[in-house]
């Protein structure tokens, strides 16, 4: 067992800080399902952002769509804006090897053209597979592949952690 350990609510202070430069006029956010999402609803609150924050699942346009099939507790695309002509802040909680980002940037366009598409992470662990970068991340760490690192949310909101082998 590793003894890696990411503190994900000083992380989070980190991003929120990091993200304020990327802001533009008319930008909006849009968190994956289901990490991203939380941090983007933290985001959009904190940020004092006008609206609600944006959702956006990988699980239609995923390449192993076929292997994994359709998630039961995957939520639904839920973008409650235009996205033509908006620049888009697309929110993660762990990037890693770029898969999940380019199926929901698919998604995205699936929606509108949007002028822009940024994307800030909470941590980036390296090993892409695809060309996808980070405008922003909280934190860069190195990890195993055969290890997922996983964000869970308690009931009053605190962000936490889990480190778990895959095999």
């Amino acid at each position: 067992m590793s003894t890696l350990t990411l503190d994900a609510q000083a992380l989070y202070q980190e991003l929120l800080n990091g993200v304020r430069p990327l802001l533009k006029p008319e930008t909006s956010l849009v968190g994956v399902w289901s990490g991203g999402a939380w941090l983007a609803e933290r985001l959009q609150a904190d940020l004092k952002l006008p609206g609600a924050a944006g959702v956006i699942s990988s699980t239609l346009h995923r390449d192993d769509f076929g292997s994994r099939g359709l998630a039961a507790t995957a939520d639904p695309t839920s973008l409650p804006f235009s996205i033509d002509g908006r620049h888009i802040l697309l929110v993660d909680d762990v990037l890693f090897t770029g898969r999940t980002i380019r199926a929901v940037i698919n998604e995205l366009y699936d929606y509108g053209r949007p002028a822009s598409v940024t994307l800030a992470v909470l941590v980036d662990r390296g090993g892409r597979e695809l060309p996808i970068q980070a405008s922003f991340a909280a934190a860069r760490v190195a990890l195993p592949a055969q290890q997922r690192l996983s964000l869970a949310r308690a009931a009053d909101g605190a962000l936490t952690f889990t480190l778990t082998e895959e095999h």
